[in-house]
């Protein structure tokens, strides 16, 4: 083990007081909720300077490592490996004449809300970190992005819906008008899912009643208020299962709903664990829609392990795989040459998070590259918002955006294939609706045939 990776270890053991804030609420409600007790944070903070050392850019990291999130976090050590080695990260930030050694603090959030803002927190304070990255989930970038703002650090968030994030942060999705100064986030939201999904819905033929399970969290709220109308507007009939709680284990009344209004469409946005109590449950009680696409699980092969064949021709959305046709913006590395170095080295599956957290320190390079003093946390954040670049993740616009400060990438149509290789089941791509650059690689089957 290297010093980084001793030191990384370290601050991800590190005991944070747990908080009863909010304790049992959606991160979205943290919006609201966060705001007494942030403020009670020295205004004066806000926009200072980084580390005493300047010669150091000090980029703190935000994932959940472990936990009931933790699938999504799985090759964020990984990813860190290989950002590490590529020359901007090893010899450091050419800014303003100067070249600025590059330290990457990493924390777990845990899978918590609340320990999210307490390393957040912590690493704005304490380490004095010129910019936060964070990922996977509202559960995490929500109460990261509020500290960020708060205390005046430049933040980039990815894999969650931007409008989770954006009404999160306090503003209106449906009016999104909002400048928040030092948050930013790329990843896609319901347009997207819109139009990843219904032209899947559309190809296999079915009565149009969509089953819709969505919990009593920010994801399940953003689903409900937001995809619902995009569901109706597609010409599909919407039965709501209700705002269930996380962590339900009995789902026999919802699925009992879905039966009786016949639905042969399955849309949903829960926690991982929740989704394979569910699945489990309607296969045994006889619900099978036709074609059911996911969103926030199975998005990942350990995703499947708790399933097993329940998993087959299940749809979700994918917004990176080795099949994009995408570079490293820091070393030229490929989309699939790094997936392949991923199970090389972890023996492995792939994981589409690999992309989108690669692409966090893509971003972050890019914004500390446009000021000349990478300690100006105003400048910085300013940067961010002008991003507009190419790199692993694809093309992402933060000027140009469906809101200021959001960067949108275009995710394709996959289904879960019984694989002929090593592992036993695998991401295919069945539609490419909304990204015509990514290859059809799998004909696009019944959930249940």
């Amino acid at each position: 083990m290297d010093r980084q990776e001793a030191d990384d270890r370290v601050l991800r053991d590190q005991p944070i007081a747990r908080r009863s804030l909010l304790k049992g609420v959606g991160a979205g409600a943290l919006a609201v909720g966060a705001g007494g007790f942030l403020s009670a944070c020295s205004s004066g903070i806000k926009g200072a300077g980084g580390p005493a050392s300047t010669g150091t850019i000090t980029i703190g990291f935000i994932t959940p490592l472990t936990g009931s999130l933790a699938g999504f976090a799985s090759g964020d050590q990984f990813v860190l490996s290989q950002v590490r080695k590529t020359a901007p990260y090893a010899k450091g930030f050419k800014v303003g004449g100067k070249t600025y050694k590059v330290n990457i603090v990493v924390q777990d959030s845990q899978s918590d809300p609340n320990r999210a803002s307490a390393v957040a927190r912590q690493l704005i304070l304490q380490n004095k970190v010129d910019m936060i990255l964070t990922t996977s989930t509202p559960e995490t970038t929500n109460p990261v992005a509020i500290a960020c703002e708060k205390l005046g650090t430049p933040c980039l968030s990815t894999v969650c819906p931007w409008e989770s994030w954006y009404a999160g942060l306090g503003g209106d999705p449906l009016k999104p008008t909002t400048t928040f100064k030092y948050c930013t986030l790329f990843f896609f939201g319901l347009e997207q899912f819109q139009g990843c999904f219904v032209p899947m819905w559309n190809r296999i033929h079915t009565n149009k009643v969509v089953a819709c399970m969505y919990p009593n969290d920010s994801d399940g709220t953003a689903f409900r208020e937001g995809f619902e109308p995009l569901i109706k507007a597609s010409g599909y009939k919407v039965v709501d299962g209700g705002a269930y709680q996380d962590g339900t284990t009995d789902f026999t009344s919802m699925i009992s709903t879905f039966k009786s209004k016949h639905c042969e469409v399955f849309s949903n946005a829960p926690l991982p664990p929740d989704f394979n109590t569910f699945w489990k449950q309607a296969s045994q009680q006889g619900f099978k829609p036709k074609i059911a696409t996911v969103a926030k699980v199975l998005l990942f092969p350990a995703d499947t392990v708790a399933l097993g064949p329940l998993v087959i021709n299940v749809a979700t959305d994918s917004w990176w795989g080795p099949y994009m046709p995408y570079t490293s913006s820091l070393d030229g590395q490929t989309a699939s040459a790094l997936a392949a170095a991923y199970t090389s080295a972890t023996k492995n599956q792939w994981v589409q998070s690999i992309g989108s957290s690669y692409a966090l320190f893509e971003v972050a390079k890019e914004a500390f590259g446009a000021v000349s003093n990478p300690h100006d946390k105003a400048a910085v954040a300013g940067a961010l918002h002008q991003v507009s670049y190419t790199g692993m993740n694809g093309p992402i616009n933060f000027a140009g955006g469906p809101a200021p400060g959001v960067g949108i990438v275009q995710p394709v149509g996959v289904q879960w294939k019984k694989s002929t290789g090593q592992f036993p089941y695998e991401m295919e791509v069945v539609d490419n609706s909304l990204n015509k650059n990514v290859k059809i690689q799998a004909p696009l089957e019944p959930t249940n045939a």
